[in-house]
Order: structure tokens, then sequence, then C-alpha cells
């Protein structure tokens, strides 16, 4: 059997969870957003800018013997709202989930309208935003009402 040295190869993972099809670009905020890498976790591997008929190109996460809870999957779906997320066990996919965004978001992100509540630091006040629009992701904030459109979003996990 003869290689196609075209194709890339990336090691399967026996365990942990692996995050297709993010926005180009974007894998690192994500890692960041998981406060990735750490002591705990052996292996991360990240692809970026991989080909994809589905989006055109996308980046790729496999995290080893991490799964992921729900308030990370609502962190995710605001960065990569067309993720799909597996979780792999003994080198096989267990189970398989486009992420969705949550109709609320809180202390993901912080208002960027400085006179907001939520930006004073005598006033302990969690921030809450209501999803105006899934895809691309637009917020508003619950208390003063400001639109954070995603290129705001973008900024804040750089």
């Amino acid at each position: 059997m003869t290689k196609d040295k075209s194709e890339l190869k990336i090691k399967a993972i026996e365990n942990g969870t692996v995050i297709d099809h993010i926005t180009a670009n974007k894998s690192l905020h994500i890692l960041k957003i998981l406060g990735l890498p750490d002591e705990e976790t052996r292996n991360v591997t990240i692809a970026m800018n991989v080909s994809s008929n589905e989006i055109g190109s996308k980046d790729i996460l496999k995290i080893e013997n991490r799964e992921l809870d729900p308030s990370e999957l609502n962190q995710i779906a605001l960065i990569a709202p067309k993720a799909t997320i597996n979780i792999i066990r003994n080198f096989e996919p267990i189970k398989k989930d486009k992420i969705i965004l949550p109709d609320r978001i809180t202390s993901i992100i912080k208002c960027t309208n400085p006179k907001c509540i939520t930006n004073y630091e005598n006033e302990p006040i969690t921030p809450l935003f209501n999803v105006i629009n899934k895809y691309p992701p637009v917020v508003r904030c619950h208390y003063c009402e400001k639109l954070i459109k995603t290129e705001d979003i973008d900024k804040q996990f750089e």
C-alpha cells in the first residue's frame, strides 16, 4: 500500500475531545477560553486553516483526556458557532454534537459600553447577554442594551 504524500494525518486520540469545524484562525481563542495548555492536559493538537468542503477553511483541536462541560461549550459557541464536538473513548467517537449557542450568555464576555453597570468595579454584577443572532453571533447586554457584534466578541479573546 502506498501513502498519498499530499494528505496529512493527525494522530488519533484514545480519550478526549475533538473540536472540528472551528472558524479558521479561531482555535487559539478557544485554547485561551479553555485555559490550555495546562499542567493536567498532556496533549493538545491544533490544525489551522485546513481545507473544508463545508466551510472552505477550518481549524481542528484535539484535546486528550478532557471532555468539555456545557459552560465551556457555550463559550466555544460564541467564537465558533458552526463547530462540532466529538467525544472520543478508546479511539472511537461515542458522541458527536453541533455546538448550539444558548439564548443567554453569562460571564463569558464583557459589555463594550464603558458606562454599563457591569463595568463598574464597585458593582459586583455579572455580565448577562441575550443572543440576538446565532450566526454570526450578535448579543445584546441585558443591562444597557448595547449590541455586541462578532468582531467585538473576537477582540475580547485576543
